[in-house]
């Protein structure tokens, strides 16, 4: 089942008034989720005025000449894990890191605090708490940001939260249900239904908990110390099996639901059959889900461990089949970021989960979808920009539409160049993608307006980066 996006291709405009404007655009191919067109664009005050040919553009204080390059709409990542319990990263750090990416707005977790063996709380705290910490980090930020609200235990004090949250911009929630923060199916059912009468997401981290602990316990039990085992402690089918139980509450709900890094065929195939009967869900997959497969834990050991785990070709194959007919709506990075030094200190099953890409997203996944397997430089946009900003009321992002947000990316399609963590700007100082051979290079990345990268450097300043109150998405167009 395939679904439109909202939003119509772009035809240039001539220009009727004479004015200028802060900057101009020109000699690039603009790129949108519908098409390409070969024009320029105006920008003032932070916002696209006008799209047209170069000639009818007005007058401006700076002309960017984007010759060979492509002009894209900034990437929006809905999935970024920064200055928490589970990633290292400062909001200076890892806005560097996504602006260096073409990432020109994230979306990070607020969370709620919980007490527990691996919290990082002496005491319960309301997620409110939690917004007003993450939202204190904009005068680090060089890129935009929203935040997603993360309930971490089954306190009933959520609920009289929920409310004022949404009004203030929070409008999606989510949940577990692995790990000691994980959530019985009876809360999840209870949030579900709540965050439904507010007209907010539901947003769901899912793999059958307890399965995945007892596998873990039979192989620490026979010493399956090398990481080449962990996929075998979290299957596919326990992604299926959680991924089935919630897209199903969301049915007879009717509920918004999105499925948070889809690993695996069998998790595609539940959310297709879900998305065909007409119910309010969409999911994602994240780039290293659709770039690497588990023959890395041989070569790169715990590194890579994150979860779910990376799983084999086939499934990679039938993650691109699902991203071709909208099962699949987003592709994300689940970034977080640790230390070489922290995810090798013990055994696979010690931990931390979870891997560094803001930075190389764009250009990893370009270099698969377009350049490996023939997809379309609109079906780049859509998955990366224009699908997330809409699916999370993101309402003046992921576009080149006039009137909207001034967040550009030129990108260079014919750039040859080699992955290396000596270039990251994140806190983890390793790359799942160490020595990778990419052809596709962010050059330039503005936010409303503002280069902040330029040439693989940061230009720009601490604290340009704002919090983005979201609205309450719609999701029946």
């Amino acid at each position: 089942m395939t679904r439109r996006l909202g939003r119509s291709v772009i035809t240039p405009l001539v220009n009727t008034q004479p004015m200028v404007v802060d900057s101009v655009i020109t000699g690039g191919t603009l790129v949108t989720a519908d098409g390409t067109v070969d024009a320029g664009l105006a920008i003032d005050d932070g916002t696209i005025v006008e799209v047209g040919v170069e000639e009818a553009l007005p007058d401006a204080a700076e002309r960017i000449d984007a010759s060979g390059r492509l002009v894209l709409p900034g990437v929006v990542d809905p999935h970024v894990h920064v200055d928490d319990h589970v990633s290292l990263d400062t909001y200076q750090t890892a806005t560097s890191a996504a602006a260096l990416g073409g990432v020109t707005t994230f979306i990070d977790f607020a969370w709620q605090g919980y007490v527990g063996e691996e919290s990082r709380w002496d005491e319960p705290t309301r997620l409110s708490e939690g917004v007003e910490e993450k939202r204190s980090n904009a005068d680090e930020a060089l890129i935009d940001f929203g935040l997603h609200g993360g309930i971490l235990s089954e306190r009933s004090e959520i609920f009289d939260e929920m409310s004022a949250l949404v009004d203030d911009g929070i409008t999606s929630f989510k949940v577990y249900t692995a790990y000691e923060f994980g959530l019985s199916n009876g809360f999840i059912h209870e949030v579900m239904d709540a965050a439904s009468d507010l007209g907010a997401v539901t947003i769901g981290h899912t793999e059958e908990g307890d399965t995945c602990e007892r596998l873990t316990e039979t192989l620490k039990r026979h010493e399956r110390t090398d990481p080449s085992w962990y996929p075998l402690a979290r299957p596919d089918y326990t992604e299926a099996t959680a991924a089935e139980t919630l897209a199903r509450y969301a049915r007879e709900i009717g509920a918004k639901y999105y499925g948070v890094h889809t690993s695996c065929a069998k998790s595609a195939d539940v959310f297709e059959r879900y998305i065909e009967d007409g119910s309010l869900i969409r999911a994602e997959t994240c780039t290293h889900y659709t770039t690497l497969t588990d023959d890395v834990y041989e070569t790169q050991g715990q590194l890579p461990v994150i979860a779910p785990p990376l799983r084999g070709e086939r499934d990679i194959d039938a993650l691109f089949e699902a991203l071709a007919t909208d099962t699949l709506f987003v592709v994300s990075t689940d970034h977080v970021a640790q230390t070489r030094e922290s995810k090798t200190a013990g055994h696979w099953w010690d931990g931390p989960f979870g891997a560094n890409s803001v930075q190389r997203s764009l250009p990893v996944f370009h270099d698969v979808a377009v350049n490996e397997r023939g997809f379309s430089y609109p079906f780049l946009v859509r998955k990366m920009c224009t699908a997330p900003a809409e699916t999370f009321g993101l309402e003046n992002k992921g576009t080149l539409d006039p009137g909207t947000d001034a967040d550009i990316v030129l990108f260079d399609p014919d750039e040859s160049w080699t992955i290396s963590a000596e270039t990251n700007a994140s806190r983890a100082d390793y790359s799942i993608y160490e020595g990778r051979e990419i052809t596709g290079r962010v050059t330039r990345t503005l936010v409303r307006g503002e280069t902040v990268a330029e040439g693989g450097s940061i230009v720009g300043d601490p604290g340009h980066g704002e919090f983005v109150a979201r609205s309450r998405p719609n999701w029946s167009v």
